[in-house]
């Protein structure tokens, strides 16, 4: 059995920001030496917004934002003058250089709304472009390509599978690390237990085997600058 270095960060110790009206759960960690940011990849927060609120961000570096609905729809806006709503199933793809700002807002009158946050630093932004990806959530038991990113050899895919279902992630670049984030229900990932919302990061590997353990188990995969 081969064994990959890899490194384990638990759902359960996530660092959190919480105010009345919004919690943002951290999957990085910037105290703790061992719960860094994964090359690239600077942030990954599970944020909840109450409705009718709103959060603004301004972009410190060129970077690579992804806004991922995962409970209701949201509404994305950028100092672009772009604006759009986004509901489960539909990626918001933010190229930003630094100095311009995002805003994720909350629609509905009494619903909460959850969404993954994705900063992938870039080196230099040339030009700010907003797009979106549409990820077919009732494709089951393969995996679907989000984003790709060939200038900085980075890409991020989603899966949903059935339990029992196995897989293969077969890494895409040369020098790249690979980062699994559980959304939902369990996996076993190369030979290490994954529950939901828990990441995962694996160096050095050309593949990586899973296995789902539940039925309507989802995760994403980030591959990125080692």
């Amino acid at each position: 059995m081969i064994q990959h270095e890899a490194k384990i960060f638990l759902s359960a110790q996530r660092p959190k920001t919480e105010l009345s009206w919004f919690r943002s759960f951290h999957s990085f960690n910037y105290a703790d030496l061992y719960k860094q940011p994964i090359g690239s990849l600077k942030v990954l927060n599970d944020n909840t917004l109450s409705a009718g609120k709103g959060l603004k961000t301004q972009i410190k570096k060129s970077t690579e934002v992804l806004i991922i609905p995962l409970v209701g729809g949201v509404e994305f806006k950028n100092s672009t003058g772009y604006h759009d709503f986004l509901e489960t199933g539909k990626v918001q793809i933010f190229l930003a250089q630094a100095g311009t700002e995002y805003e994720v807002f909350n629609p509905y009158e009494t619903e909460l709304i959850n969404y993954l946050e994705v900063l992938i630093e870039k080196e230099q932004v040339i030009e700010t472009s907003t797009t979106s990806a549409i990820i077919d959530t009732e494709k089951c038991n393969e995996l679907l390509l989000v984003f790709y990113s060939p200038q900085q050899d980075a890409l991020v895919s989603f899966g949903k599978y059935w339990g029992r279902e196995e897989g293969v992630y077969q890494r895409h670049f040369g020098k790249s690390s690979m980062y699994f984030f559980v959304i939902e229900g369990a996996f076993e990932i190369d030979n290490k237990l994954m529950e939901a919302r828990d990441g995962l990061a694996i160096f050095d590997a050309e593949e990586i085997e899973f296995e789902a353990l539940s039925n309507n188990a989802m995760f994403l995969i980030f591959e990125i600058p080692a």
